[in-house]
């Protein structure tokens, strides 16, 4: 199963980019059409706005990317995500110009 570090928002429930978000690992299936992230399934949806997963059990509305190395995942967020714990050192890696783990070759 793919294993990548994503940026993560919730976007159901909060006005336009205000949700909580985490930078964090998220395993995908070996389509990518369904991601699993903090004990939820996450399948991909089509037709959503401003989201592009969705959560199977509650119908919560994501956006799944990755994260950006000049730290605007959140466009008008009022602070920026959470780092989870277990990806902060690959992560701080990526902000310093290293690869993400998973995609070296691009």
């Amino acid at each position: 199963m793919p294993r990548r570090i994503m940026f993560v928002q919730l976007k159901t429930g909060y006005d336009t980019d205000r949700g909580p978000s985490w930078i964090g690992w998220v395993d995908f299936s070996k389509t990518w059409s369904t991601a699993y992230f903090h004990g939820r399934t996450l399948r991909r949806g089509e037709r959503m706005f401003d989201a592009n997963f969705y959560d199977v059990e509650t119908d919560e509305e994501f956006w799944v990317s990755g994260p950006k190395r000049d730290r605007t995942d959140n466009r008008y967020g009022p602070s920026g995500p959470e780092i989870e714990p277990d990806a902060a050192d690959a992560y701080r890696a990526f902000l310093a110009g290293s690869p993400l783990p998973g995609r070296e070759n691009g």
